[in-house]
């Protein structure tokens, strides 16, 4: 049993320390702390984690910065495994020992980012295949080769917070659906298509282009804070999941505007007809701006701009699923610490 350090306290330290089952974790490491406790174990700064320890694997990917660090601090770096490349070889390097530390799974991980395809699982299955293969047609071929060894130790697909906000919209949409339903920058490739599989004919608005035609999908390219193709009062059915926290900081080439999320649930309301349904799903949190990725809102801040509708429904998703019906203020304090939370807004236009 391994004594060891994690550097990092975000999803991948967990996943990793899920991976294997040969280490004693003795607590986490953080550049710069921002809590004193993590998973139930202390959080050290660089300059003040034990010194009674077997390795520290660094399991985040400010690799480069970190290995500058060490030099600096003078910590030793051959007892360290960076998960993730630096620039140049660095601390410990050993594979034989590295795949003792790691154990398989992490090995395969380590050995996908540094390309040691060879070293992996899969010259073993080659030559395993080799022996018993007797077709001659699906021989094993060099030139041919397409080694993937992400594979083995993944899930069969992912349950993200995306699956679980496009999962819920649908539901409600299709319980409730019209003849046309409108959109505002949503997953074309989770949540649109969706809707399309339910015939659900969809106008989707976006400031980007689009990458080519579907059938049931009309497109519209602009700016969606305006709204101007479409009349007030007239739109009985429209989404927008996880969109509107981006606007105006300039990520997707739209124009830097502070007030564009504002702007925009100002235009939806004069939109939206009397009785029609409004789906909402933004990141919500302590309130922030984390600059130029999105805005992180409290849900109040969210209700409070729809003074024109009702709250029908207000749940959350992670991870790990949906949270319905749940209190306006209950995450107001959350940093998330890596897992975004989305709040999931069903409003209908007052009469």
């Amino acid at each position: 049993m391994y004594k060891v350090l994690l550097w990092g306290t975000g999803k991948k330290a967990c996943e990793v320390v899920e991976n294997t089952d040969n280490w004693d974790v003795l607590g986490y490491i953080e550049s710069n702390p921002s809590m004193t406790e993590y998973k139930k174990k202390p959080i050290y700064a660089p300059d003040n984690f034990p010194s009674s320890y077997d390795y520290i694997i660094v399991a985040n990917t400010h690799s480069t910065e970190i290995s500058l660090l060490c030099e600096k601090q003078g910590i030793d770096v051959s007892k360290i495994i960076f998960l993730f490349g630096v620039k140049k070889p660095y601390g410990c390097t050993d594979l034989s020992t590295v795949k003792s530390v790691l154990g398989d799974k992490n090995f395969t991980f380590y050995c996908g980012e540094y390309g040691f395809i060879e070293e992996s699982f899969f010259g073993e299955d080659k030559d395993k295949y080799n022996r018993v293969n007797t077709h001659s047609s699906f021989n094993i071929v060099d030139k041919y080769l397409w080694p993937i060894i992400t594979d083995k130790y993944d899930k069969a697909g992912t349950l993200s917070n995306y699956f679980w906000q496009d999962l819920w919209a649908a539901k409600i949409i299709y319980n409730n659906r019209k003849e046309k339903h409108y959109d505002i920058g949503s997953r074309l490739d989770g949540f649109i298509a969706h809707l399309l599989s339910m015939n659900i004919e969809v106008t989707m608005i976006d400031v980007r282009e689009f990458p080519g035609e579907v059938s049931g999908l009309h497109t519209i390219v602009d700016d969606a804070t305006q709204m101007d193709h479409f009349e007030d009062d007239s739109v009985e059915s429209l989404s927008a999941l996880c969109s509107i926290e981006h606007f105006g900081l300039g990520r997707y080439g739209d124009p830097i505007d502070p007030d564009a999320p504002f702007r925009c649930f100002e235009r939806i309301q004069k939109k939206m007809k009397a009785g029609g349904n409004l789906y909402i799903s933004l990141p919500v949190g302590r309130e922030r701006l984390e600059f130029n990725a999105h805005r992180v809102f409290y849900a109040k801040t969210v209700v409070s701009c729809f003074s024109d509708m009702e709250l029908k429904e207000y749940s959350c998703c992670t991870e790990q699923g949906i949270e319905t019906n749940v209190k306006l203020e209950k995450y107001d304090n959350d940093n998330h610490n890596g897992n975004y939370r989305y709040g999931l807004f069903w409003f209908v236009k007052k009469g």
